[in-house]
């Protein structure tokens, strides 16, 4: 499944080519990846049509585009930017990409891919494809109208162009993820050290902080010199803030990269897979050299080991394992 940072380039992209524009029409070619829509394909796309992408939000690993009606956005500006004090949206458009949605841009001349699953059609914008199409291979994710509800904390739902203090609400229940501006390293600090846990296992917590998937917990606790299984009541502030820090950074490189894709169904809204998997330093590395140990000429080999159905990568010189470790 993506990750976040995955989720962030799909989110600038559709910033850069559908946010202002008004979806025309929709066609809706596979039911099943409208199924967590109801009331069904037809009330689905009636609530799109004439409706007007204001922004993208994002928070964690969801996805959603606010909309406004016609009459709202005719009051608003110019295609490619949005107002949220013009149009105060009340519903949006939530993308689930699952294990292998994609959200591509396209002239409406190409071809169909052949997983095409869902068509929005989009107002006329120069220089602009005129197509916005959900492909998804295997079927998991898919496209559903949902409310917006007021934020819990008054800040804003997620990261968006113009932030709006409105989530939609299959997202409410989410904390802030470590990109947010207005995520609280002291609410997190607190918070992680009632959990009793493990930190990987906590870190996972989408309740405490969101984004976070198995791939970028590994190379976060690598380079925060931390073990998955230390016990989060344990954890010093300055050791919590040296692996949010890390995750910062992490996601920061992948997001610069374009993401991590080990998957050639994973691709962004310009067709173009991540390529950040080149750059890891934990994750997938079992039996190879850990390379911070490596540069100061410690021979020390990276290890997996199970961890909730999944796998974790460490270093067992450089990320001891603690004695009273909790999974």
């Amino acid at each position: 499944m993506p990750e976040l940072p995955e989720v962030e380039v799909v989110r600038r992209g559709l910033v850069n080519w559908v946010r202002g524009r008004t979806i025309i029409s929709v066609d809706v070619l596979d039911p099943r990846s409208v199924r967590r829509h109801l009331l069904g394909p037809e009330d689905f796309a009636g609530n799109l049509e004439g409706a007007t992408v204001i922004d993208v939000v994002r928070r964690g690993k969801f996805l959603w585009m606010p909309l406004a009606e016609a009459q709202a956005a005719s009051a608003g500006t110019a295609p490619g930017s949005a107002s949220g004090q013009n149009m105060r949206p009340v519903v949006a458009v939530m993308a689930h990409l699952g294990m292998s949605g994609q959200l591509l841009v396209e002239d409406a001349a190409e071809p169909d891919e052949k997983h095409l699953k869902v068509r929005l059609r989009l107002s006329p914008s120069s220089g602009m494809p005129e197509e916005l199409r959900f492909v998804d291979q295997r079927i998991f994710g898919g496209l559903f109208v949902t409310s917006l509800v007021p934020t819990d904390d008054g800040g804003p739902g997620g990261l968006a162009e113009e932030p709006l203090a409105m989530i939609a609400e299959e997202a409410s229940h989410i904390a802030r993820d470590p990109l947010d501006p207005h995520f609280s390293f002291d609410a997190f600090y607190r918070r992680l050290r009632l959990r009793k846990t493990g930190l990987k296992r906590a870190l996972l917590d989408q309740g405490l902080v969101s984004g976070i998937g198995n791939i970028y917990a590994d190379e976060a606790l690598w380079k925060a010199r931390l073990h998955y299984a230390r016990p989060t009541d344990t954890l010093r502030k300055a050791e919590a803030l040296r692996i949010i820090e890390a995750v910062r950074e992490v996601m920061l490189d992948a997001l610069a990269a374009g993401g991590t894709s080990f998957d050639s169904l994973y691709v962004n809204v310009n067709g173009a897979s991540g390529y950040f998997d080149r750059s890891l330093n934990a994750y997938g590395r079992e039996g190879q050299e850990c390379k911070r140990c490596a540069d100061v000429g410690l021979a020390s080999l990276m290890k997996r080991e199970q961890f909730m159905n999944r796998s974790s990568y460490t270093c067992p010189v450089c990320q001891p394992r603690p004695r009273n470790g909790r999974w």
